[in-house]
């Protein structure tokens, strides 16, 4: 799943005045509790039966019927499967889209809604950048995308050296000058494998670095990385190019990534809440949250990770409030209430690239009321600062 696929999702809005509506189904297989893997199918079957009564009972036939009838032969061939699967429908508006996932996402849903349900993307996604994973040695090099626990090698670089000095025997000139010349073709190996990850950064192919390689070669290999690719290095592992398995990298990748993300969340959710309360650039709380994200300021949001909140929205204008209110106040049309506002933050945020992070535990937030925000800027002190210029 690329951004753009998201952005696509994110974007996608049922033309409810002609009935249709935008299905979301998520399958999360469960340990198997037999080889037959009945009850993950069985589950799914059950989940989309219950979906066609419901679209019955409120007379939703047609298009969503055909839909819900497409998703049932699905969920009924989903016996054994190991990957999660994410299917978004709307054939009123020929749209199916359908992608494999990590099993992480909490369970087996569908959801009928005027637009796609992200949100169970969204703690997947979230603050995921575009990763790239290199495992390095003196002669060979392995170059993978890693994203949403899917890893994908994407090249290599191999460069032979020469024959080791051992086979020169006990001549001291001739060992001596074979050292020199694996040094040298091992330096060259570096730069190269170095040059390479500048390239592709300098591309936007990745966004954030992964090495693996082993600790004797690590100090060698480090010193030749430009700095810009140093910026974007978030750990390192050790491992063995000829003999680690695609398994083991990812394993070790997913393990750093997550190592990251973690702490990366903590020190931006703490610099948020310090800022809120100096009137900087942080805001806390669900109505300060929905002013920054109107007037365009927010680089990150911080939710706690089962947060959920009423709100409204008005579906003329857009605008989101979170106090429930009958008439909008930017525009005077009627809203309509949202039982979970992430469900209209969620494709704001995927949109303008701004970074959602979940986190587990943060006592900070939670006595900040589950919700912050970091800043790019704050409008009411830009607007200050050129007055008070003017």
């Amino acid at each position: 799943m690329t951004r753009d696929e998201i952005r696509e999702l994110a974007a996608f809005q049922a033309d409810e005045t002609k009935g249709a509506c935008a299905l979301s189904f998520y399958f999360q297989p469960d340990p198997p509790q037999d080889r037959s893997h009945r009850r993950e199918a069985i589950v799914a079957k059950d989940v989309v039966k219950q979906a066609l009564k419901s679209a019955a009972a409120q007379g939703k036939n047609g298009s969503l019927h055909a839909d819900l009838d497409r998703v049932l032969d699905l969920a009924t061939n989903l016996r054994g499967s190991a990957r999660g699967i994410a299917v978004f429908a709307c054939s009123a508006q020929n749209f199916w889209k359908e992608y494999e996932l990590p099993p992480h996402f909490g369970g087996t849903h569908i959801y009928l809604q005027p637009q796609f349900q992200l949100k169970p993307l969204a703690a997947l996604l979230g603050a995921q950048p575009a990763l790239c994973v290199a495992v390095v040695d003196r002669q060979r090099a392995r170059f993978f995308e890693f994203r949403l626990d899917d890893l994908r090698e994407r090249g290599a670089i191999v460069h032979m050296l020469s024959r080791s000095a051992s086979s020169y025997g006990y001549n001291g000139y001739e060992a001596g000058h074979a050292e020199r010349r694996v040094a040298e073709e091992a330096l060259q190996h570096f730069k190269a494998v170095s040059e390479r990850l500048r390239i592709d950064l300098e591309q936007g192919i990745w966004e954030r670095l992964i090495v693996g390689c082993q600790d004797a070669n690590w100090p060698e290999f480090e010193s030749h990385l430009h700095p810009y690719v140093k910026q974007r290095l978030i750990g390192r592992f050790s491992a063995d190019v000829a003999s680690v398995s695609n398994e083991e990298i990812r394993d070790h990748a997913g393990a750093v990534l997550n190592r990251w993300i973690t702490e990366r969340a903590s020190a931006k959710v703490s610099e948020a809440l310090d800022l809120a309360k100096s009137n900087g650039r942080g805001v806390a709380g669900l109505r300060r949250v929905l002013q920054a994200l109107e007037a365009g300021e927010v680089q990150s949001i911080f939710f706690t990770e089962n947060y959920s909140a009423h709100a409204v929205e008005c579906p003329h204008c857009g605008h989101l409030d979170a106090h429930l209110i009958a008439s909008c106040v930017a525009c005077g049309r009627n809203t309509r209430e949202l039982t979970d506002v992430c469900d209209a933050i969620i494709p704001i945020a995927i949109r303008r690239d701004i970074e959602l992070f979940y986190l587990k535990e943060h006592d900070g937030l939670d006595r900040a009321g589950n919700v912050a925000a970091l800043l790019r800027f704050r409008s009411d002190q830009t607007t200050g600062q050129i007055a008070a210029a003017s």
